[in-house]
């Protein structure tokens, strides 16, 4: 039984969705998504409200059942929020720079990483005296945020020695002792 897929979706003042063969179209404030819907799965859309069924009970059919509701539930709250996702930069010398849709990161590296974003993401770099710098991401899809979240953070993980490294904000690393700690 998917308990997800069964609760119903409410649709915020401004916020349009249409279903055209099997596609779902959201428009907002933030943007506009689309999403391709697989065809064992129906939607019906009456006044604020979006409600999705299944075919059959197969298990195939729950999950997905489960899955395409999430998804558009994400897409309303995109096109009406929006999402976002920060993330600190941990070491001595590790910058970042944000300059348009260009993303400028020293990670102890000989060059810099100079990273293109897509033209839906909206970035902001911030440093501190004293604080690591933090870069926030924003857009209204939640897929591609936390995709390029994760390519972001994939240029220099945070190792479990000093804690270096880019993680997401708020992030608990699990430290390991050193050499020295095993000889006393």
């Amino acid at each position: 039984m998917s308990r997800i897929g069964k609760s119903p979706i409410k649709i915020p003042n401004g916020v349009e969705v249409k279903v055209e063969n099997k596609m779902v179209f959201v428009k907002g404030p933030k943007g506009e998504l689309f999403q391709d819907i697989d065809s064992c799965i129906s939607i019906n859309i009456q006044e604020d409200t979006i409600t999705l069924s299944r075919e059959t009970d197969s298990p195939e059919h729950k999950s997905k059942h489960g899955l395409y509701r999430s998804l558009i539930n994400n897409m309303v709250i995109g096109v009406n929020e929006g999402f976002k996702k920060e993330l600190e930069i941990v070491g001595v010398g590790y910058r970042a720079n944000a300059n348009g849709q260009t993303l400028e990161l020293s990670l102890g590296h000989s060059h810099p990483f100079i990273f293109e974003l897509p033209k839906e993401i909206k970035v902001s770099a911030t440093s501190e005296k004293g604080k690591a710098p933090i870069v926030t991401l924003e857009s209204h899809d939640k897929q591609l945020v936390g995709q390029v979240a994760a390519k972001i953070r994939s240029l220099r993980k945070p190792e479990p020695y000093k804690g270096k490294g880019v993680r997401f904000l708020g992030e608990e690393i699990r430290r390991k002792a050193g050499k020295t700690a095993a000889k006393a």
